[in-house]
């Protein structure tokens, strides 16, 4: 049931974060400051995934040289071709990297309690609820996202298709093992199917994206632009060799041909790369950086400009008072400006020793953003238990609630972008369904293996799931909800013609219904988890 004894004080909570002094303090006062300390840290985690984007942006643009000799005429024709398949980028870059918070969490809860036959509920119900989090409430952003009258529609439907597919099969395959293969226990080959999975869709929607016979849908992309992105993209001002902190993108002038800028640059039919020097969009950016840096050739760490913009990384993180606060003629947005840059300069001195992204192809600075992520993911885990501890709040409504928006803000920054910028709704769409499916296959998957590996070797035993009951129910109230989302969006694109955007009305009336769906989805949860229904 849930108890708010702790704080009323009845109860004391013996466990701290870093002082034994925190005992000492009533409940109610350590529930108002280890909150506070959950929602820093989801700053932090903000601050940090926009470090990320950009390193996975690098990775995603990097290039190999084809050389082609016309036969006939012997001539050599040289021309750029971009490594990654932008479907799989979708899939693993841009999917795994924005559910990385949820994963690296609840692979961390299996880490805590490996050696114990249950299993811990914190890392499942933050995946549950952050699945909850990127359908609903991620769609009702996106969908007003366009402006009045835009329409944005899935261009590859097959590509949408299996997606959906996988993520729904995900859910349905988590209540089968729960409920109806092995009830209420996990074993080794159920936690090693789920891992696999992943690498099923990771096949499917290849072979989708490629149209192979036999086991792709017979579905044309329907209207798609030669370029999903137009060449030109907006221009950059930047002065020196180290990056211009009053850097920024010029604005885009739209004209008849509604020349858009691509974010992530993943879907593009046209494979040569022309002049492609691509920008991230500033809005997360003015929320956790204090600069917005254009992409440049590919260094290494001996490079003189290189550490030179390193150095750089560390000078804006110590400065408060940027050009864009000294332009404002308010006093007041100075000062809530600079207060906001102190808020923000402990994290971001921190992750100013994320090397430049241009090293390696920006594969040492994603490694390492993923390393504090995980870190940070830590200490979310430590003040979800401290805050149940103190509260007597179930541990598991935190999770899916307060955690699972928490770190599912990556997800709504990458999809509310993609609405915004891109010409069709694929990538916005694809990093919701995605996520979900990364969420379980992964986020699910790995912990439980891991667990289910140490129990098989050390006791013969399964891993057993202490609240299934709770879990399964989620599940149910999930997939009834989703379905009526999915139902909306089948009747937008028939009705309207899109999935994103329209009329501003039927915009705000399909966003309003998608947080309905997500409020019955927390209230029926929580009082399930409670013992109350």
């Amino acid at each position: 049931m849930l108890s708010i004894s702790g704080i009323l004080g009845d109860e004391k909570c013996g466990s701290y974060l870093i002082f034994y002094g925190e005992t000492a303090l009533g409940n109610g006062l350590r529930a108002f400051l280890y909150f506070l300390g959950l929602a820093y840290c989801f700053i932090g985690l903000s601050a940090i995934t926009a470090r990320f984007f950009r390193s996975m942006e690098n990775i995603v643009k990097h290039t190999r040289t084809v050389v082609e000799i016309d036969p006939d005429t012997n001539t050599e024709t040289i021309r750029q071709e971009k490594v990654w398949n932008y479907t799989i980028a979708d899939i693993t870059l841009l999917a795994f990297g924005t559910s990385f918070p949820q994963i690296s969490l609840a692979t961390i809860d299996a880490i805590r309690n490996i050696g114990n036959l249950y299993a811990g509920g914190l890392g499942p119900g933050t995946l549950v609820g952050s699945a909850a989090f990127d359908l609903f409430p991620i769609h009702a952003v996106c969908v007003v996202v366009p402006k009045a009258g835009e329409l944005k529609k899935i261009s590859d439907i097959g590509v949408w298709l299996v997606e959906l597919f996988w993520s729904f099969w995900a859910y349905a395959w988590l209540y089968i093992i729960l409920e109806v293969w092995t009830p209420n226990v996990v074993t080794l080959w159920e936690a090693l199917l789920t891992v696999l999975m992943y690498g099923l869709l990771l096949t499917h929607a290849y072979a989708q994206d490629k149209r192979w016979p036999y086991i792709s849908l017979p579905l044309m992309r329907s209207e798609r632009p030669e370029d999903w992105v137009p060449a030109k993209v907006a221009s950059v001002k930047h002065e020196g060799d180290a990056y211009d902190r009053d850097s920024e993108i010029h604005p885009v002038e739209e004209d008849e041909n509604k020349e858009i800028v691509d974010i992530f640059s993943f879907h593009s039919e046209n494979r040569e790369v022309t002049d492609s020097s691509y920008q991230k969009v500033p809005a997360m950016e003015d929320l956790v950086e204090a600069s917005n840096r254009p992409f440049q050739n590919e260094t290494n760490l001996e490079d003189p400009h290189v550490l030179e913009l390193w150095k750089k990384q560390f000078v804006d993180a110590l400065t408060l008072e940027s050009p864009e606060s000294r332009k404002l003629n308010n006093t007041h947005l100075q000062l809530a400006r600079i207060f906001w840059q102190s808020l923000l300069a402990p994290w971001r001195l921190l992750f100013a020793f994320v090397p430049p992204y241009h090293i390696a192809h920006g594969w040492i600075a994603f490694i390492c953003s993923l390393l504090f992520i995980s870190g940070i993911a830590y200490i979310l885990t430590e003040l979800t238990d401290l805050i149940s501890c103190v509260t007597g709040i179930n541990a598991y409504v935190i999770a899916f609630t307060a955690l699972a928006a928490g770190t599912s803000w990556p997800d709504l920054v990458a999809s509310k972008i993609a609405a915004e910028r891109q010409i069709t709704a694929d990538s916005a769409i694809a990093n919701i369904t995605c996520s979900n499916s990364v969420n379980i296959y992964v986020g699910i998957g790995v912990p439980w293996l891991i667990d289910t590996a140490y129990n098989f070797v050390a006791y013969r035993e399964p891993l057993r799931i202490e609240n299934a009951e709770g879990l399964s129910f989620s599940l149910l109230v999930f997939f009834s909800t989703s379905i009526g989302c999915i139902l909306v969006l089948v009747v937008r694109r028939l009705i309207l013609g899109a999935e994103l955007g329209g009329p501003r009305f039927w915009a705000w009336v399909t966003s309003v219904f998608f947080m309905l769906l997500w409020l019955i989805f927390v209230v029926l949860s929580s009082l399930e988890v409670s013992g109350i229904i």
